[in-house]
């Protein structure tokens, strides 16, 4: 069996009941970063082991794993936050187990899209997921395409790229194009800048951006 549990991606008391019953009856943990895992196992009192699994060693560790729960052992993937998979590994394993006949179970929980995309004020019955942009071939081209999707476009950026990016959006999706910036969900501080492009730019470029982004933009009215 293996279970794809989600964590926190802030508080960590946004962790589920069900997902500490996960985790305290593996076998085995596959995390992203070890250590970022083990601060949230040693919060919920967690003693199980952990190997690293991320995307420099997804490949290589693959079939070995795969063996090793064919034989019947019961693992967990988690990443540093939120459901693994989206924009983490998880997707090489899950699909080489549903290949061979080994039982694969999401549990719901925290994902860093949906309360970004849900507290914008942007329509949210029709989205698309399109996670972090291309840094450099393709980046042009995807932004092109989507200066033409009329639905709700929903984007992962980190903090040294925001402005760049928004500047980016602007130039292809128009100044006056509504969004919502989103950062440090669920922490402390917080913060949902909402508006047209050209004043959440203005707004991020006075300040010292820190925290996981999510940018939600309106699609082409």
């Amino acid at each position: 069996m293996l279970y794809l549990v989600p964590t926190p991606i802030g508080n960590l008391k946004d962790i589920t009941l069900r997902a500490l019953e996960v985790l305290k009856e593996v076998d085995l943990i596959l995390a992203e970063d070890t250590r970022t895992t083990s601060h949230l196992l040693n919060h919920y009192q967690v003693t199980k082991p952990l190997s690293p699994y991320h995307q420099h060693n997804e490949h290589k560790v693959l079939h070995h794993l795969v063996s090793q729960l064919l034989e019947g052992k019961k693992m967990a993937v988690v990443t540093d936050a939120g459901t693994p998979g989206i924009s983490d590994p998880a997707f090489l394993l899950v699909r080489e187990c549903i290949k061979v006949g080994v039982k694969v179970e999401c549990l719901p929980g925290a994902t860093a899209f949906v309360p970004a995309l849900v507290n914008s004020g942007i329509p949210a019955n029709r989205f698309c997921f399109e996670g972090f942009l291309p840094l450099k071939k393709g980046r042009q081209t995807l932004l092109k395409q989507l200066s033409e999707e009329e639905r709700t476009m929903i984007f992962y950026e980190s903090p040294i790229r925001l402005v760049k990016t928004l500047e980016e959006f602007i130039t292809c999706f128009g100044e006056e194009r509504i969004c919502s910036v989103s950062r440090e969900l669920t922490k402390l501080f917080e913060e949902n800048k909402r508006g047209m492009l050209k004043d959440v730019a203005a707004h991020f470029r006075e300040k010292t951006v820190k925290g996981e982004i999510v940018i939600i933009v309106e699609g082409k009215s």
